[in-house]
């Protein structure tokens, strides 16, 4: 196979680029470099069939012969993390509205697959503990608060998607990712268990916002793979949307549980702090999720996915990797 990844610099987009990879697949990335690093793909780059380039997915003559030549695309570019959203709010809702929107008309000319990466946080702020399921109703909380710009964006970007393939047949299928995790991610931009594991290796207070009662869901990057790539390629799969997430028995937590299992695991000394949310983001900005975690029974339905990976170990593969 021919495989494009947009953001295939980020964290999720490497991993992916080296999965193809060692399957024998031709892998092109485009990333802009924005959030993505290039330190996270620069070991590719003596493999022949891989091919890097820096540009946006908002410039459709840099987009389009990449799209021409591959024969899926995994559209994971994004302006991502909580902090890089609330700082930039205009240039994320350009890059994922317009971004996404230039990726589908390119890719309806011939029909290419396209996997679109969506988010978990297209549920909003839903009360209760209940497992989201893909067609449950969405709830979020006033426009005036930034925190909600990339739920939105996202929702777009399902919408313009489901639109293609329902007016066009353009072949395209929806993931939603919960909280994946693993080496490599950064926590530059509000990504919770790299900041948490680097805080407590340099014995800086671990930070905990609100109470730390939020419960989530994680999910190992190499089990977010098998199921990614098994959807991608499913006959079935086009014009639907999956959840993919962590097996909740092994993976769900609180987040003071887990700043309590990083101090643990590193062996830190390091205080666990908790900061109100005013303190840690701009009045008026912010509003967190009680409970984020997901129901598989969907993905389970159609690819037999079954995530491996408990949480422990996970921390301990990303514990590793900083202290390397």
């Amino acid at each position: 196979m021919k495989v494009l990844i947009t953001g295939g610099a980020g964290f999720i987009g490497s991993h992916l680029a080296e999965r193809h990879l060692r399957r024998g697949d031709e892998v092109a990335v485009l990333d802009d470099l924005s959030t993505g690093d290039y330190n996270n793909i620069h070991h590719l780059e003596s493999n022949a069939r891989f091919n890097i380039k820096v540009g946006t997915i908002l410039e459709s003559e840099t987009l389009r012969p990449l799209v021409e030549w591959c024969d899926t695309i995994y559209h994971l570019a994004a302006a991502v993390g909580v902090n890089y959203i609330i700082d930039n709010p205009l240039h994320s809702l350009t890059t994922n509205i317009r971004g996404t929107e230039i990726v589908l008309e390119l890719a309806n000319k011939d029909k290419k697959r396209v996997m679109l990466a969506s988010t978990s946080e297209v549920y909003g702020k839903k009360n209760g503990k209940v497992s989201f399921q893909e067609n449950d109703d969405r709830l979020l909380g006033p426009i005036t608060v930034d925190r909600w710009i990339y739920s939105t964006t996202k929702a777009v970007d399902e919408m313009l998607g489901l639109s293609y393939w329902r007016e066009k047949k353009l072949p395209m299928l929806i993931v939603r990712f919960f909280n994946v995790i693993g080496p490599r991610q950064t926590g530059d931009y509000g990504m919770v268990v790299p900041r948490m594991v680097k805080q407590a290796l340099l014995g800086h207070p671990i930070t905990v916002y609100g109470d730390g009662e939020q419960r989530r869901c994680f999910t190992d990057i190499e089990d977010a793979l098998d199921g990614l790539v098994a959807l991608a390629e499913h006959p079935d799969t086009p014009g639907e949307i999956f959840n993919l997430g962590g097996n909740v028995e092994t993976n769900e937590t609180s987040i003071v549980n887990l700043a309590h299992k990083v101090k643990s695991l590193t062996e830190s000394d390091a205080p666990v702090e908790f900061v109100p949310y005013d303190k840690a983001f701009a009045k008026g900005s912010y509003e967190d999720l009680n409970y984020r975690v997901p129901d598989l029974s969907k993905i389970r339905s159609f690819v037999d996915y079954e995530p491996k990976m408990s949480l422990d170990n996970t921390l301990r593969r990303i514990i590793n990797y900083f202290e390397s």
